[in-house]
């Protein structure tokens, strides 16, 4: 299965974290779940094993690069 990257910005600072995830699906249901219930903190583990902490609250976009294109998940 060939990686997938997704980008996540940073609201108000103008920075974007780039990750590389093997499921688009779980990501997506992950970051759905950190919304829904009140998280402090997204925490995300990319291919290569790097972890990466969001404040929920300030997480302006998501993007997933599929192989069809980009598929985007708003949030803010």
């Amino acid at each position: 299965m060939t990686a997938l990257k997704v980008r996540i910005g940073i609201a108000e600072v103008n920075r974007v974290v780039d990750l590389e995830i093997d499921d688009a699906a779980e990501f997506e249901s992950t970051v759905e779940s950190a919304f829904a219930e009140g998280a402090q903190v997204f925490w995300v583990e990319d291919v290569s094993g790097q972890r990466v902490g969001v404040p929920v609250n300030k997480i302006a976009f998501v993007e997933i690069e599929q192989a069809e294109g980009r598929h985007r998940v708003g949030f803010g």
